[in-house]
């Protein structure tokens, strides 16, 4: 299968060095001097679950080089989808499949306004990765799993060929008819948990020890399932109470990946996570005030970084 990696990051970086390994033709699009090493030495994965190196890698910044392949698998940040969408357009063919796996669950509407809705599934992701150096990414969890499905339930021969080629590369795959449920249960979770750890930059101990930061958790995932459940996403009954079971599980130290890049200064998927449950809240008559809050004191704080707010002179 010719597969294209857009956003050679941590994630895509290990998703396509798993496909590369398992003898599929991969092009990865990168930048800077992490596209330079991969070019040097190759990318090198530093996993859990074994450490290997793809060498050569076939590495750009050019999609328009790559021309048409099977599978274009997005793995950029949310707040990049929209300018990204149009540098890839060369990778896109009649026959192309895009998977995208980013936080939300919003990506293939904003990529069917660049792209034929019948090329786009719906996908998600669960992994910690990272580049760690130029060339270089760790990945540090025991799961490495991915859950995708067509938009329209049905199960086609396209998702049954990219779930087998993931899983026989080592990804534990979920073929789900159901894929916005999936995005919606992950959705309760990462916003909720999320959004609140980024707000008190407390990890999971603190706010699950606390009664009120407990309860203001449990409420911010009452408003994800009463908006999915408006919006006819038929969520599991026990959804919150399972994952605040879950929740209840981490370990005291878990933190969560948006809270990470605010203790680190870069950008957040604030807008992705916790403003659509606000905006597509909004579309049904279904309040979201924990989310809203969430939602606006995220913009103060990501409005900062690179020094993108300036305090206006006189």
């Amino acid at each position: 299968m010719r597969i294209a990696i857009v956003g050679t990051g941590g994630v895509g970086g290990y998703y396509g060095g798993l496909l590369a390994r398992a003898g599929h033709d991969v092009a990865f699009i990168a930048r800077g001097e992490h596209l330079h090493a991969i070019r040097s030495h190759g990318l090198e994965i530093r996993s859990v679950h074994g450490d290997f190196v793809v060498h050569p890698a076939r590495a750009t910044d050019n999609p328009a080089e790559i021309g048409a392949v099977d599978l274009t698998i997005l793995a950029v940040k949310t707040y990049h989808m929209d300018s990204v969408a149009q540098t890839m357009r060369p990778l896109v063919g009649p026959q192309t499949v895009i998977l995208p796996l980013q936080n939300g669950v919003e990506s293939a509407a904003m990529l069917s306004r660049h792209f034929d809705g019948q090329t786009i599934l719906g996908g998600a992701t669960w992994i910690v990765a990272s580049i760690v150096e130029p060339g270089v990414v760790r990945q540090e969890s025991q799961f490495r799993r991915i859950a995708l499905g067509e938009l329209d339930g049905r199960l086609t021969e396209r998702v049954k060929a990219i779930g087998d080629a993931l899983a026989e590369a080592g990804v534990t795959v979920e073929v789900s008819t159901e894929i916005e449920k999936v995005l919606w249960t992950k959705l309760l979770f990462i916003a909720s948990f999320s959004g609140i750890t980024s707000v008190t930059r407390a990890p999971a101990g603190p706010v699950m020890a606390c009664v009120e930061s407990r309860l203001l958790l449990e409420r911010a995932m009452r408003e994800v399932e009463a908006v999915a459940r408006a919006r006819g996403i038929p969520l599991d009954a026990d959804v919150v109470e399972k994952t605040m079971t879950f929740c209840a599980n981490l370990d005291p130290a878990a933190t969560s990946s948006m809270q990470r890049d605010v203790a680190a200064g870069r950008r957040l998927e604030h807008d992705a996570i916790n403003g659509a449950v606000v905006r597509l809240g909004r579309e049904v008559g279904v309040p979201a005030p924990a989310h809203e809050f969430i939602w606006t004191c995220l913009k103060v704080v990501d409005s900062m970084v690179g020094g993108r707010w300036q305090m206006a002179d006189g």
